[in-house]
């Protein structure tokens, strides 16, 4: 299958887009603590998904699986167990700084460690980067995907200065800057690990072309390992939080008694939407609550989904892939932030920088495709 760029631009993109509004069904999510929703959507993210359009769409899943190294599982599981570190601490930062700047701090992170260090431990960096004019041009795309990054958290800066406490509270109910950008770094350097994870599992697609499957496809079974390591360190930490706040019975009652007698602590009560804290005779909407969890969850997982695709039409520079999908991550989360009102009182101030990021980020991926557009050339 010969590569294509544009189309692996595209399909970025659409990665962008499913990253960029994941959590938004949460929002809608009720009465139930952070680490129950979190859970229920990562199951659908990390176990179901994966699993259901791997047997899907690839030829063989268990038995590509059986037949990859167990070094090579290892190594892809291990780097989804320490990505779910990342992946956990992403979304406390969505708590705390909201989409916009929440994205755009930790997302800078993971799209430097994400994108440059999988062609330096591989060895190519310098023959295949900076030897060469497309690659050079590749890096000056990420360069300008990195300014942007810096654009978009410079203006969530100025917006906290422009706007009161108040305000802060009511567009991101648990706003709190210093504790989410230290979240937010954590999350960020954490979460490149599933750039090494998908480096690491390269012979299992290997495996999975042999047994036939269509190259497009071909990244969907290392998906299926990387998030498995991601489930178990997001199940054991949440799980933990279910024991200790006592929510634990949220999965399983809608009784508004039980809530009120078993969640106390400040803690927990915090994580309740503010709209039905002061109502504990109301009946928990159970069904809608699962439904909005396993819509934002798979929505979750269809970034990877396209992200496998774009990666197979960059041609020799698929590390390139994690810039185009950290770009595209924040300008979706960031149009998504706009319509949520995140960003209202902000000041002029704030909305000039946030539009110049989001102009960077464009151009960085484009400059980046058309750096995959003339490694075809040569």
């Amino acid at each position: 299958m010969a590569a294509n760029p544009a189309l692996g631009v595209f399909f970025h993109w659409l990665g962008g887009l499913a990253s960029g509004s994941f959590y938004v069904p949460y929002r809608g999510v009720r009465r139930w603590s952070w680490e129950t929703y979190w859970l229920v959507g990562g199951f659908f993210s990390w176990i179901i998904a994966p699993w259901f359009l791997g047997h899907l769409m690839t030829r063989d899943l268990l038995a590509v699986l059986s037949e990859t190294p167990k070094s090579t599982l290892f190594w892809a599981f291990f780097f989804g167990l320490l990505w779910g570190i990342g992946g956990l601490t992403f979304g406390l930062t969505m708590r705390f700084l909201g989409l916009s700047l929440g994205m755009a701090v930790a997302l800078g992170l993971c799209a430097a460690f994400g994108t440059l260090m999988p062609p330096i431990f591989s060895g190519v960096f310098v023959s295949q980067v900076l030897r060469t004019s497309s690659g050079r041009v590749i890096l000056l795309g990420i360069f300008v995907c990195l300014v942007g990054i810096a654009a978009a958290g410079l203006a969530g800066i100025f917006k906290e200065r422009a706007m009161s406490p108040e305000q802060q509270k009511l567009a991101i109910e648990e706003f709190d800057l210093k504790k989410g950008l230290a979240v937010a770094t954590l999350s960020g350097v954490m979460s490149a690990c599933f750039a090494y994870g998908l480096a690491a599992g390269a012979p299992i697609k290997a495996l999975t072309l042999k047994h036939g499957t269509p190259p497009l496809w071909q990244g969907l079974p290392v998906l299926v390992v990387v998030l498995v390591g991601g489930f178990a360190t997001n199940f054991v930490w949440c799980l933990a939080l279910n024991i200790r706040n006592r929510t634990g019975f949220q999965y399983f009652t809608s009784n508004p008694k039980r809530y009120s007698q078993d969640a106390p602590s400040r803690e927990v009560v915090e994580r309740l939407p503010s709209a039905k804290r002061n109502n504990s005779q109301e009946s928990v909407p159970m069904l809608a609550n699962y439904l909005l969890c396993a819509l934002a969850g798979t929505t979750w997982y269809f970034q990877f989904f396209f992200y496998t695709m774009g990666e197979t039409q960059m041609g020799k520079y698929g590390f390139s892939s994690w810039t185009l999908h950290m770009a595209s991550i924040i300008i979706f989360s960031s149009l998504w932030g706009l319509g949520l009102k995140e960003w209202k009182g902000a000041g002029a101030p704030a909305m000039r920088l946030l539009a110049l990021a989001l102009f960077l980020l464009v151009g960085s991926t484009m400059i980046v495709g058309y750096g995959n557009y003339l490694g075809l050339a040569h």
